[in-house]
């Protein structure tokens, strides 16, 4: 019994909690406890909601716990959050009150070793394999002379410099330089932005579009250069209409992009050696082009020469030529006058023999000719008018048939009339007609007048009956 009254009494002497209260004190104590904590994991599920923010789940064999990543925290990682691979995050770890459970509050992520990021590569790798991103047909040439070179790398390292020293020894040309950062967190967002940038520009603008585009950078760990592997980098580089040389590393460091360019070069250097060919080797190229053209250009007109002079030695003289032409002229010519003498002899001859047979008519035959030829003329005439008028005549009579069957004389004769007012109008009415002082009635055998007054304002008689009286009312009937 005094056992039973002590526990009583124990259990009323301890604080009482409400869920909130017991909540955030357990809050505060993990907080406190895990201040910072660096946790090496494989990602599971990894999240991204349309808020920016990155829900995952790290794990090993025997625990999961829950990391949040802030939208801030998420763009500035050197490697993107994917599932299956495994990191060393830091963070503070916290409890979430809503579902009684606790997470890490991711700050900086980091691949636990060069083997989990080159399992990720692998990966990667496949995967636009698969899609067809690497294959060759969907590359493009590279321009044998570019006029303008756009760069995308750092502004302040050695391989821009090491680039535009090269051009500028084998061929000085116009470069763009799209500055970017080539390792860190902001990496690979800015090369992709340089990359869409260059493609971006218009022909002939401000800004001139270039013709070939380069990315460069120097050597350096898989690490430093994990920015050259990531997927908007490659999509980037694939949407490229312009071609693109890859220059990343050093001979043995291999990047996505090297895949996924037009052309890699195993290092800046070589990248500005294949963009441009050399200046004076182009030149001493042209200069003994044309020493050759010069040369088979004389060959032939050499050969030309020596067969104009064969063939002109089967030739005869000019004077040979003209000798037999020469000879026909003075013929010709000393006979010349003798026929012009015989062809106005022969042409006089003629004429005398044709005046002989014009002998002029006497008059009284003229005038007899001239008169039946009048005759002859006026009864062609007379013929020709008479057969006109037969014409229109019979025309005419046509024409009047048509008429007589289509006027109204031929309604009057089926037994109707035809009214007129004084003025000649046709009345069409008994209202028009009772105006007019005379109306003319036409028959279709003649027309008779009567006195159109006279007749206005007659009605026919009518015999209206009057409306029975109402028995017993003396009120009348209003209509």
């Amino acid at each position: 019994m005094d056992s039973f009254e002590d526990h009583e009494e124990g259990i009323g002497n301890q604080p009482e909690f409400t869920v909130s209260e017991l909540s955030f004190a357990l809050k505060r104590t993990v907080e406190d406890a895990f201040g910072h904590v660096r946790v090496r994991g494989e990602l599971g599920r990894v999240s991204r909601p349309g808020s920016g923010h990155v829900y995952l789940d790290l794990k090993d064999d025997k625990a999961v716990i829950n990391g949040i990543i802030w939208k801030g925290v998420a763009g500035r990682l050197k490697i993107q959050p994917e599932q299956g691979l495994e990191v060393i995050v830091t963070g503070k770890l916290t409890t979430y009150p809503g579902q009684s459970k606790y997470q890490i509050i991711i700050e900086s992520m980091e691949p636990a070793g060069v083997g989990a990021l080159m399992a990720l590569l692998e990966e990667r790798r496949k995967k636009f394999e698969a899609e067809g991103v690497f294959d060759a047909d969907r590359k493009k040439a590279i321009p044998y002379l570019p006029s303008i070179i756009g760069v995308v790398t750092s502004p302040t390292g050695a391989v821009i410099r090491d680039i535009l020293h090269r051009i500028s020894d084998r061929f000085p040309l116009h470069v763009l330089v799209w500055p970017v950062r080539v390792q860190g967190e902001t990496s690979a967002a800015e090369v992709a932005r340089g990359i869409e940038g260059f493609n971006e520009l218009e022909p002939g603008g401000d800004i001139p579009r270039p013709d070939l585009i380069i990315v460069a950078r120097g050597g350096g760990s898989l690490e430093d250069l994990w920015g050259f592997n990531e997927e908007v980098v490659v999509r980037a580089a694939e949407k490229s209409k312009i071609p693109l040389i890859s220059a990343v590393g050093h001979e043995t460091d291999w990047t996505l992009l090297d895949y996924v360019a037009d052309e890699r070069a195993p290092t800046p250097t070589a990248a500005a050696e294949r963009a441009v060919p050399v200046r004076a080797e182009l030149l001493a190229l042209v200069d003994d082009l044309k020493a050759r053209k010069t040369r088979g250009l004389w060959r032939v007109v050499e050969e030309c020469r020596q067969a104009l002079r064969a063939s002109s030695r089967g030739l005869p003289r000019p004077a040979e030529l003209l000798s037999f032409a020469t000879q026909r002229f003075d013929v010709a010519s000393s006979l010349l006058p003798r026929a012009l003498m015989a062809g106005t002899q022969t042409f006089a001859t003629r004429l005398t023999r044709l005046s002989s047979r014009l002998t002029p008519r006497p008059l009284e035959a003229n005038i007899r000719y001239n008169h039946e030829r009048v005759s002859a003329l006026n009864g062609r005439a007379t013929r020709s008018i008479n057969a006109r008028l037969e014409t229109i005549r019979s025309k005419f009579l046509a024409e009047t048939k048509l008429l007589n069957s289509l006027g109204y004389q031929e309604v009057l004769r089926r037994g109707y009339a035809l009214v007129r007012g004084d003025d000649g109008t046709m009345m069409r009415s008994v209202k028009s007609a009772g105006v007019q002082d005379v109306l003319e009635i036409e028959f279709h055998d003649g027309r008779l007048g009567i006195a159109g007054k006279g007749l206005a304002g007659k009605k026919p008689k009518s015999n209206p009956k009057k409306p029975p009286k109402t028995a017993g009312t003396d009120q009348g009937n209003l209509f």
